[in-house]
């Protein structure tokens, strides 16, 4: 392939989503504070004429990234139109990432990409706007956007000023490639340029600070920008979404009418998620008072997507002239309350169940911001149904989900039922005829009327038996009265692992109504792994407590956000298999007696301060397997080995200092018959290892510069890797896989890269066949600065040109993309 050609098939229509860019983020240097210049009158009052309530709006990345045009944007705001979103509220368009060329013109501007863009943005701006909707565009704070394309540093006033010639009423400014000392003075000044070459580029433009909450905007970001990127990147996926709410739901008192938190764009409809996670995601967006921007394909958003995003009642929640963020009342056990108040007296409160298990979530009206009353009138706004509650304001809310009612004091007695709760609770299951397990179910009278009547039943999965083991109905309930009653379930023997619906419902009168209240619970079966023997980070846990953020897999425990940790590291060796957690922790796994050993190394990954020490203990059932005793920062890994043989229970478990991040690094599990010399599942296959050289790597672009050596530095596989010097605009390194190589039963490629002072870019590419097509995964990802990672791309995310399909069987080629001019470290290149 010529490098003319290829260099076309590197800037092609392939498809390049920024999966984890954000959410690895620089951390200002200890002691050093940076104060933001105080919002001026005059700015406060900019800012809420402008976006007086949080934006609402649609924006391409989450499902398109790079494959943006004129057309899309068209067709997405007719839909907008047409669906009635832009009547409910929506009205920026919003371009993100890859509109530009590559370079800007000869007088330093940038320039619509001429194919995607055919009239320019000036040209799509006056579409959108006879729409009676408004146009956002994408820039960054940086010498490069995330994707590559010309950044706005050093060009802030004329890039400005093109974007108000060319009709533009919104701006996301990014933060890649941003040449920063990680300082917050320096964020500050960065983004301040910006705000200042908008302020005089004659045109109101909305204001998006999008720097994922690295410098904490929230102190200094009001009379900056309009809107402040809080987190990471968001991911179509719950891990994401409950790690985002638990970041953003604490800075209510830095939000209000012009100054708003940003925990980022919407995914509902993009298909990662259930549709309880999807209302969860749009209640608490409303909740906070967050922007609410769209980030799915709106022109074939199925009914259900089109509901959620368009409900009025959630809408009218999150755009309340008061401007307030929720307050959060409590925050337990994975349950929180949120407390909103609205113009003219009503108050949200949302109800939120951030565990995997149906739970009542509640609070007394009196701890809330709700006026004393003889009662509560409480509409459900996703069900429509109202009820009232004497004192309580309380849900049985299933795993994931979020009830979410408008509340209003009552100093009079409404004709309408009253709040009826119906909980239950269900240990594990275990199937087979000679296992059962209690089942409790508990139904609550929250109204000021009793209820009459009350019976219980619970529907099972065909081929369950679900008998009561005590009074399953009661006469009468009062107001804060309970009936509870025990049940005794069991699963048939071939009942997969997994998740199973049961429904209890109370039948019940109230006045001379009769009537029903119904919840799900979801019952958890466990079946033992499978014979082998197998890497723990790719065996599902029963559960997991951490000390801080979720427990991370193949990667250590970076902080609050998932996928924000680096390799883990532990006394400068890296390992990219594991399970990264952070002190105190917990992980649980059954293993039904099947399993015979584990073998792991534990130690204080090189993120933690290195005064820190930590415990290290596996658990088989209640018994000590194997321990460690403390571990320091820097230390070497301790290799901790533990006979499993007839353990129905795993459990690992790290103590130490609250936070401090603790690795199980290479654990792996042996079960049924499997010895010690089988091979290690899922198999790998090393294609370069980088231990007798460069491995013939060499650069797709000989013009565009960088080089390749052989180095110790970094390595995850044997002694040696390989050592990059990348150029700014990027260039692919690669080389001729051996002749022999046969990838067919693998998912995908990998390799693992180190940044040094300049972060990077990290994508996969390949070659097949005789005719050396090009076949790109476009799924790229941004490391930063001195931090590691695992760039991971699936087989069929690797699209090749029309007619052409992908055979692993027939990969010639492998190349990996590498960019912005600084060293990068990479090893193990592998499929999996």
């Amino acid at each position: 392939m010529s490098v003319e050609t290829l260099e076309v098939a590197m800037h092609s229509r392939f498809r390049s989503l920024r999966t984890l860019a954000a959410v690895l983020v620089l951390a200002a240097p200890a002691g050093v504070v940076a104060t933001a210049p105080a919002a001026s009158a005059s700015a406060d009052s900019r800012a809420a004429t402008l976006v007086p309530t949080p934006p609402m709006g649609f924006n391409d990345w989450n499902a398109f990234g790079c494959e943006v045009d004129e057309e899309l944007i068209r067709e997405t705001a007719d839909k907008m139109v047409a669906s009635g979103l832009a009547a409910a509220g929506y009205e920026y368009v919003n371009i993100d990432d890859c509109w530009s060329q590559k370079s800007r013109d000869a007088d330093g501007r940038l320039v619509p990409d001429p194919v995607k863009f055919p009239n320019g943005i000036a040209g799509i701006a006056d579409y959108i706007h006879g729409k009676g909707l408004k146009l956002g565009i994408y820039g960054d704070a940086g010498t490069l956007t995330c994707a590559g394309y010309p950044g706005s540093l050093g060009h802030e006033e004329l890039d400005a000023r093109t974007w108000a010639e060319w009709g533009v009423d919104y701006l996301k400014y990014d933060n890649c490639n941003n040449q920063s000392d990680g300082s917050q003075a320096d964020y500050i000044r960065r983004y301040t340029a910006m705000r200042q070459a908008l302020d005089q580029a004659g045109r109101p433009i909305v204001y998006s600070i999008c720097e994922w909450g690295s410098s904490r905007p929230w102190e200094w970001a009001r009379g900056v920008g309009d809107l402040w990127r809080t987190t990471g990147d968001i991911s179509d996926n719950w891990e994401s979404l409950r790690s985002i709410i638990a970041q953003n739901a604490p800075l209510y008192p830095y939000a209000g009418p012009g100054h708003w938190n940003d925990p980022d764009m919407l995914e509902i409809g993009n298909g990662g998620m259930t549709d309880t996670e999807y209302r969860t995601h749009m209640s608490t967006w409303a909740m906070m008072a967050a922007p609410l921007i769209i980030g799915t394909d709106l022109r074939t958003a199925s009914a259900q997507t089109l509901a959620i995003l368009g409900n009025r009642d959630i809408i009218a929640i999150d755009q309340d002239p008061l401007g307030r963020q929720a307050t959060v009342v409590s925050d337990r056990d994975g349950l929180m309350v949120l407390d909103k108040p609205l113009a003219g007296g009503d108050h949200a409160i949302a109800l939120y169940n951030s565990t995997d298990h149906l739970a009542t979530v509640g609070v007394a009206a009196a701890d809330t911001g709700l006026d004393p009353a003889r009662g509560y009138r409480l509409k459900d706004v996703w069900t429509g149904r109202t009820a009232e509650a004497a004192t309580t304001i309380e849900a049985a809310v299933p795993a994931h989900g979020t009830v979410v009612y408008r509340v209003r004091a009552r100093q009079s007695h409404e004709s309408v039922p009253p709040a009826v709760t119906v909980d239950a609770t269900l240990p594990t299951v275990v199937p087979g005829a000679d296992s059962t397990a209690a089942l409790t179910t508990t139904v609550t009278d929250r109204g000021a009327q009793p209820l009459q009547r009350v019976r219980v039943t619970v529907e099972a999965p065909a081929g369950w038996v679900v008998a009561p083991t005590g009074a399953d109905r009661r006469p009468r309930l009062g107001t804060d009265q309970a009936l509870k009653t025990t049940w005794t379930v069991r699963a048939p023997d071939d009942t997969a692992a997994g998740d199973h619906p049961l429904t209890v419902t109370a039948h019940y009168r109230w006045g001379r109504r009769t009537t029903t209240t119904s919840s799900v619970l979801v019952a958890t079966v466990v079946t033992p792994p499978p014979a082998g023997r197998r890497a723990l980070s790719k065996v599902l846990a029963y559960s997991t407590a951490n000390g801080l953020g979720p427990v991370e897999l193949d990667q250590s425990n970076g902080g609050a956000g998932i996928g924000d940790g680096n390799l883990i590291t532990i006394g400068g060796r890296y390992f990219n298999r594991g399970i990264g957690t952070a002190a105190p922790s917990e992980i649980v796994y059954y293993l039904g007696g099947d399993c015979t050993r584990l073998v792991t190394q534990a130690g204080v990954d090189d993120e933690a301060p290195a005064s820190d020490p930590a415990t290290f203990t596996v658990y088989a059932d209640d018994t000590v397997a194997a321990t460690s005793g403390p571990v320091s920062s820097g230390a070497a890994p301790v290799t901790l080995d533990a006979d499993l043989t007839g353990v129905r229970w795993l459990r690992l478990v790290t103590s130490g200092t609250a936070g401090t991040r603790t690795d199980w690094a290479d654990p792996v599990l042996t079960c049924g018959d499997a010895g010690p010399g089988d091979p290690v599942l899922p198999l790998r296959q090393t294609i370069f290892s980088f231990e007798d050289g460069t491995d013939g790597f060499t650069i797709a672009n000989p013009g565009t510069g960088g080089a390749v050596t052989q180095s110790p530095t970094f390595h995850t596989d044997g002694t040696s890797g390989l050592r990059v010097e990348t150029p700014v605009p990027g260039n692919w390194f690669g080389a001729p896989v051996p002749a022999s190589l046969d990838l067919s039963g693998r998912s995908g490629l990998a390799f693992d890269m180190r940044t040094e002072d300049v972060g990077s870019v990290g994508e996969i590419a390949v070659q097949v066949g005789d005719a050396m097509t090009w076949c790109q995964a476009g799924r790229w990802a941004w490391t930063n600065p001195h931090s590691s990672r695992t760039v991971t791309e699936s087989f069929d995310d690797i699209e090749c040109p029309s007619g052409v399909t992908l055979d692993v069987s027939q990969i010639r080629v492998v190349w990996i993309f590498l960019n912005t001019g600084g060293v990068v470290h990479i090893d193990h290149v592998r499929a999996e």
